[in-house]
């Protein structure tokens, strides 16, 4: 096994960092100027360390040629971290420098600017190429048409060429950093679902409607989330999570009693059986919301993905490796955020490793990781994939 070179994963991470920076940040948006450009940077940076460069049709960019795939997600959130995601690639890349059993991927909009997972989910057969091109952002924009701005200069890699797959990512949480530790073994992966609501009421003058004629979209949302937090009182762990997050208001004008107004539902959960109890508890509830204001009310099919164990031969040569590197400095924990490793793990066995996050703080401009943190990180990576492609 060759020995990472450093400075040359720290470079190339700078270099992908400056594409589309914002101050401490990054907005690389799915199949923007910026994420087109990165993309083409990295086919690039992978032809030069002699992997077969291909992007395909989902705008998935791979450097192919060992069975072990590494990698991860170089897309961002309207205000991303500069290591979210892009961390797992650039690794992946001086990893394979160094090991020919090691193929590389940065998958398209995992971060969910037209789904969730996009690319990842096209590719691991979730979605098929109809349903993706069909999904929209919240401007409209459809996937099909978004990814005419980069064109695919191959097809989809067929699974069976890979034996698993690695992904290393932040934590995007605070328990490694607030136990002062380098690196976390991922033992699962949470599922998640997410519905987009849409609640009809009636837009009226703010000056001459009077209060109790109103039909407001926007108590309506006030009511519904306070109907949801209560119907999952009796349901939920201290690990479920549920999240009320997009929001737009119609007309979302000072004089104007608001209509409309839609907003996305999002649950988490580790556990299947609870996962689906919250879900018909989140419907119930808004049912009776829009029942008892007379709103007109539409609901999204949900969004799915299914938690996901990591293989146990994977974790274990994560944990040999990072226990020589690291003694004593890294432990075992499950992932409450979604990764693209959720997808693959339909086709392959797959395995996480996540850095710490200065402060747990992700999905912000903020968002760090000591250097020193990072190095170690990349060298239980390249040790764990030699012990896996020996």
């Amino acid at each position: 096994m060759a020995v990472p070179d450093t400075d040359r994963f720290l470079s190339d991470l700078q270099a992908l960092r400056a594409i589309g920076a914002r101050g401490t940040g990054v907005v690389r948006r799915a199949f923007d100027a910026e994420d087109v450009r990165a993309r083409r940077w990295l086919a690039g940076r992978f032809a030069e360390a002699g992997l077969e460069a291909r992007i395909d049709p989902a705008g998935n960019v791979w450097g192919l040629r060992g069975p072990l795939l590494m990698g991860s997600h170089s897309d961002t959130q309207p205000e991303g971290g500069w290591l979210d995601g892009a961390l797992g690639v650039i690794a992946a890349l001086e990893v394979a420098r160094g090991n020919p059993g090691v193929s590389v991927v940065s998958f398209q909009d995992e971060e969910g600017r037209f789904g969730a997972t996009t690319g990842s989910e096209l590719w691991s057969g979730a979605l098929t190429p109809a349903q993706a091109d069909a999904l929209t952002d919240l401007d409209g924009l459809t996937f099909g048409a978004a990814r005419r701005a980069l064109l695919a200069t191959g097809d989809f890699p067929n699974p069976s060429r890979f034996t698993g797959f690695l992904e290393h990512h932040i934590e995007q949480g605070p328990v490694l950093d607030t136990e002062g530790l380098v690196a976390g073994v991922v033992t699962a992966i949470v599922g998640m679902r997410q519905v987009t609501v849409t609640l009809q009421g009636r837009q009226n003058h703010a000056g001459t409607t009077p209060m109790a004629l109103r039909a407001d979209a926007l108590r309506g949302l006030s009511d519904a989330d306070h109907a949801i937090r209560t119907a999952l009182r009796d349901i939920v762990t201290p690990a479920s999570v549920w999240t009320i997050g997009h929001v737009a208001l119609h007309p979302n004008a000072p004089s104007a009693v608001p209509g409309r107004v839609r907003f996305t539902v999002q649950w988490r959960d580790a556990e299947v059986p609870r996962l689906d109890a919250m879900e018909a508890a989140i419907a119930q509830a808004l049912e009776q919301v829009a029942a008892r204001a007379g709103f007109q009310i539409e609901v999204s099919d949900p969004v799915a993905l299914a938690p996901v164990e990591m293989d146990g031969d994977m974790r274990r040569a994560l944990s040999h490796a990072a226990e020589g590197v690291a003694p004593g400095r890294w432990r075992d924990l499950p992932s409450g955020a979604i990764h693209d490793a959720s997808n693959v793990a339909r086709l392959m066995p797959v395995a996480m490793l996540f850095a710490p996050s200065i402060g747990g703080i992700s999905h912000d401009f903020a968002e760090d990781t000591d250097e020193a943190d990072l190095t170690a990180c990349l060298r239980i990576l390249a040790d764990a994939a030699a012990r896996l492609t020996a």
